[in-house]
């Protein structure tokens, strides 16, 4: 499966895979992170329930603290 994150093509082994299986691959589980799948925002509560397909476009950004 094919996935454009944040503008590059990355490929996976796998043919479906979920937002929160994403994350752990990416190995930013724990993380603030906010995902935006085809240009919707995904609920962090709804990472485990929304399915990722080959082809789906995302952005990941990552909250900065700051002050």
């Amino acid at each position: 499966m094919d996935l454009k994150i944040n503008g590059n093509i990355k490929s996976f082994d796998d043919t479906s895979m979920t937002v929160e299986g994403l994350v752990t691959k990416l190995n930013l589980l724990g993380k603030r992170i906010a995902i935006e799948k085809n240009g919707m925002i995904i609920s962090k509560s709804e990472f485990q329930n929304i399915t990722l397909r080959d082809g789906d476009q995302l952005e990941i950004v990552g909250a900065v603290g700051g002050g």
